[in-house]
């Protein structure tokens, strides 16, 4: 029997990574549904990540600031550039637009409030406003989208600053969408839809065709405003550097730059997997287009996706961001993907443990978090998971504030790139940062030398010219 067994485990040769279990497993599924997979989340596949980069704090050659005794401030002024009432946060961290529908009305409420006693913004999301967020809401950003869905020039007034949605990283050239199971009939009545159907976005604003259109359009917000709030712009992370520029010459107060990791509650699994760049690839190459149309000091820069922690957000303030928007996180501090024993069977009623859950677009959610089901909404209780979101929103920006310190700086805004280095020449070559225990950055260096060469061997010919002139 042993030498049965031996024999067929050398003719094991291996097993495929690339028609991996999952991969076959989407192959049956395809064939079985006709349509392509949709999921909630973020993106499944490994890309180069913010766990790439590393800190230089100061030991001798920087002189760190005390944690007990120093301040380090975090105040972040958003959309001075036109508004005559900028968004001051009290933290460089808010939470992005997440609309009611893909959340339950209890979730948006715990977010706003929590977001609030923190000092900072919340988003409404697709689909319009709902009362109890603004009232909890001390700063507000009121979206403005493809569908116009919800639009409502009351409601406009009432904010705090208008996000025009143009494009999201997980999904980037695609327009939102709502499953049926979610769009009861209140969320019907917000949207114009008939309950109980799909919604799907359009994917571009009937509005306009170009950014002659474009600034048109923000000039008509902004009269409407009274030119009171700021105006944002949310891009997808894709061609980065001319998506930028051109934004910046539509005259926005700022830009929101979504990457490649940012999540959502309802999208096609394949867009979620193959558009968009990284984050920390996008926000240099966005630097570098507010930089050369002049107005890196004029527009701030917003940014999300993927963004877990303090580091994280430290990083992303280091490479240029002026702020930083977070969605899937803030949601797991509501409980998201957590099971909660006597209360959650994940495994049962999902098929999957909590902790890899992606069933957002099911309206299924145990926790209460992504669902519209008044059963499932009863187990989110606002009070305690506002309390939640606060206590996560704190430490974050406690996380920073030590990063921060640690580097010798006294606001967290002046992280620079100088303050970092990477692991991996990918994430250098992406973050524009040197590789860890060197200078080089890849494709950087390289420029700067040849730039160097050029200029001595220019030097040598206007040398050698000047030699032969004087010999005539």
């Amino acid at each position: 029997m042993s030498s049965e067994n031996g024999a067929a485990a050398k003719n094991i040769l291996g097993h495929s990574r690339i028609f991996t279990p999952e991969v076959i497993n989407d192959i049956h599924t395809k064939s079985e549904l006709g349509r392509y997979r949709m999921r909630g989340f973020s993106m499944f596949k490994p890309i180069p990540h913010w766990d790439e980069l590393m800190f230089l704090p100061g030991t001798l050659t920087r002189f760190v600031i005390e944690g007990y005794r120093e301040k380090c401030e975090t105040k972040t002024v958003l959309g001075a550039r036109f508004a005559k009432k900028p968004l001051e946060l009290d933290i460089p961290i808010y939470i992005t637009g997440m609309s009611f529908g893909a959340l339950s009305l209890e979730a948006k409420m715990a977010l706003a409030k929590g977001a609030s006693m923190a000092g900072t913004a919340t988003c409404s999301g697709e689909g319009g406003m709902i009362p109890p967020e603004r009232d909890l809401s001390t700063k507000w950003y009121y979206q403005v989208i493809q569908s116009r869905y919800g639009f409502n020039p009351h409601h406009l007034m009432l904010a705090d600053g208008v996000e025009f949605f143009i494009g999201q990283g997980c999904k980037v050239g695609l327009g939102g969408h709502l499953m049926g199971q979610k769009v009861t009939e209140q969320v019907a009545e917000m949207r114009s839809l008939p309950p109980g159907i799909d919604q799907r976005s359009p994917a571009r604003h009937p509005d306009w065709l170009g950014p002659d259109d474009l600034s048109l359009k923000i000039q008509e917000i902004r009269e409407a405003t009274d030119y009171q709030v700021p105006i944002q712009l949310k891009l997808g992370a894709a061609r980065v550097y001319d998506d930028v520029r051109m934004a910046a010459k539509c005259g926005p107060d700022v830009i929101y730059l979504d990457g490649a990791e940012g999540g959502t509650g309802a999208g096609p699994h394949i867009a979620a997997e193959e558009t968009g760049i990284p984050l920390m690839a996008a926000i240099p190459e966005a630097r570098r287009a507010l930089e050369d149309v002049g107005l890196a000091d004029e527009i701030d820069l917003v940014v999300a996706g993927g963004i877990r922690n303090g580091g994280d957000v430290a990083k992303a303030l280091a490479l240029g961001a002026t702020a930083i928007a977070i969605g899937h996180s803030s949601l797991m501090a509501l409980n998201c993907n957590k099971e909660i024993p006597g209360v959650t069977d994940y495994e049962g009623t999902m098929g999957v443990k909590a902790g890899q859950c992606y069933h957002c677009h099911t309206g299924r959610c145990p926790v209460g978090v992504a669902t519209q089901d008044p059963e499932l909404r009863a187990r989110l209780e606002v009070e305690a998971a506002a309390e939640r979101v606060y206590n996560f929103l704190h430490t974050l920006t406690l996380e920073v504030q030590m990063l921060a310190r640690a580097c010798g700086k006294t606001n967290v805004h002046s992280l620079e790139p100088e303050d970092l280095c990477a692991l991996t020449t990918e994430a250098a070559a992406m973050a524009k940062v040197p590789l860890a225990g060197t200078n080089y950055i890849p494709g950087v260096t390289e420029e700067r030398t040849l730039g160097e060469i050029k200029a001595l061997l220019e030097k040598q010919l206007a040398n050698d010219t000047g030699r032969g002139l004087r010999d005539v």
